[in-house]
């Protein structure tokens, strides 16, 4: 053993390290033996452990005197923040001030009030979900929805999957995968949405063979019936939901798809990507097609999505010829991409408000059709009542300016609004947008809002009326901050 005198000092980043409790020592203070009882040992001793990586991890970095000392003494409300935050819950409302109306990062269409009381009733019970109650026997999930669909379309048949890629990837894999039939498609409508959602890989996945017809500015009706062969299993139509092409631009008519289709004896499908069942031409959503018109014109299947333009829950929808829509509910892949009780409870109870013409029942429907007038006089309210509690924080304005539908639906098209305009004196208006995304701790949503030109813009056409006062709330406690 060496003398006391030659032993090796521990180095200042060592000494600070041991000044790190044991996570038993800190759990026995008597806050946390509380919090224990309260949510459980274990989660605690998580928490605990966290806290003491994390402080090891800045200890390495440098953390000492003053700023170490604080942590250490305060070790106990750490641990309980960190409990907390595991407790908390990620997903949670916010306020849209964007104008984005289908907001896909926001969650897209919200629901109607039928719908989600519909949602929390056959959630919280039981139901008849696969049973037939007038034979007592097992019966289909799609009939639910299916009976509302084939109304409203004048379909023969409809089908619902988990959202419109799985749709399209459905029918594809039906109709052309199983022996790598050929599907033709215009280069131009060769389209990618959202989040590396691409025709040619989702029909790549399908097991068909993709077969490219015309250029990308211009397809003729002599395009596809040249590349018919006798491995051609369908003619696909994609509309182009996020994106227009102008200038010098070709595509063939409905009619002379569905005439082509009808004399070669194939199915022509077509994916219209946003699913808007009602005319919105009134607010500038000219070249959104109707799923109706389309299967009123002869096309064999429409696909379309259940929580952009129609405003229901996350879906993919089908309907069209009744031989097809079956062959595509036979395929295996239908059970893996199916829907559960609650995605048809809120689907069902929006079709019904579509079926009884009471529009105003779906939001984004609603949202999309209110005028310019109705949201400036909404502004320029919540403009007066802040602008004397904020007075020489900030200078508020009301202007015109553009909302836009979202979610890949429309592009170009814009739908006239009024702003209100926040230009903060103390602060910048990137900080005061990140103060307003901040959670509150009272429970206050936090506010998603426009930076524009070191400005902040509320539009509050996407604001429902009762999240009014809770805006106001957070932009006042923002500036005062």
């Amino acid at each position: 053993m060496q003398p006391r005198a030659a032993r090796k000092t521990a180095s200042p980043l060592t000494e600070r390290l041991r000044r790190l409790p044991a996570v038993d020592e800190i759990l026995a203070r008597e806050r946390l033996r509380e919090l224990a009882d309260e949510v459980g040992r274990p989660l605690v001793v998580v928490a605990a452990r966290q806290v003491l990586a994390g402080l090891r991890h800045e200890i390495r970095r440098g953390l000492a005197g003053a700023e170490l000392e604080s942590h250490l003494t305060h070790l106990a409300h750490e641990v309980t923040a960190e409990v907390r935050e595991l407790l908390g819950h990620s997903l949670r409302p916010v306020i849209n001030a964007t104008g984005v109306v289908l907001h896909t990062n926001l969650g897209r269409a919200p629901l109607g009030r039928e719908a989600a009381r519909r949602v929390f009733e056959l959630a919280t019970q039981y139901s008849n979900l696969e049973l037939d109650l007038g034979r007592g026997a097992r019966g289909r999930r799609d009939t639910h929805a299916a009976k509302f669909l084939d109304r409203l379309l004048g379909a023969e048949a409809s089908l619902v999957v988990n959202n419109n890629a799985a749709a399209v990837l459905l029918a594809l894999n039906t109709l052309a995968g199983p022996a790598g039939g050929e599907v033709i498609v215009s280069r131009g409508e060769l389209i990618e949405i959202g989040e590396s959602f691409r025709i040619p890989d989702i029909m790549a996945r399908s097991g068909a063979k993709l077969v490219e017809v015309g250029t990308t500015n211009r397809t003729r009706l002599a395009d596809y019936a040249r590349a018919l062969t006798k491995q051609t299993r369908l003619l696909l139509r994609v509309h182009p939901s996020n994106f227009r092409l102008v200038g010098f631009t070709e595509r063939p008519a409905l009619e002379e798809l569905v005439a082509l289709a009808r004399r070669k004896r194939l199915p022509l499908v077509e994916d219209l990507g946003s699913g808007l069942l009602t005319d919105l031409s009134a607010q500038g959503l000219r070249e959104e097609p109707l799923a109706a018109a389309s299967l009123a014109a002869g096309v064999s299947l429409v696909t379309f999505s259940g929580d952009k333009l129609l405003g229901g829950p996350q879906a993919g929808l089908l309907a069209g010829k009744k031989k097809y829509v079956e062959a595509c509910r036979r395929n295996p892949l239908f059970r893996a991409l199916r829907v559960d009780k609650m995605t048809y409870a809120a689907l069902e109870a929006t079709l019904a408000s579509y079926l009884r013409g009471a529009l105003e029942e779906v939001p984004a429907l609603r949202l999309i059709r209110l005028t310019a007038e109705e949201i400036g006089r909404r502004a320029e309210a919540l403009r007066a009542q802040l602008a004397p509690a904020l007075a020489g924080r900030a200078e508020l304005s009301v202007r015109a300016g553009e909302s836009v539908v979202g979610g890949g639906s429309t592009p170009g098209t814009a739908l006239p609004t009024q702003l209100l305009v926040v230009s903060p004196r103390s602060l910048s208006a990137a900080e005061l947008a990140a103060r307003l995304r901040r959670p509150d701790a009272s429970g206050r949503p936090p506010v998603i809002a426009r930076v524009e030109a070191d400005r902040v813009l509320f539009d509050l056409r996407t604001v429902f009326e009762d999240q009014q006062a809770a805006l106001a709330a957070a932009l006042g406690a923002a500036l005062h901050d």
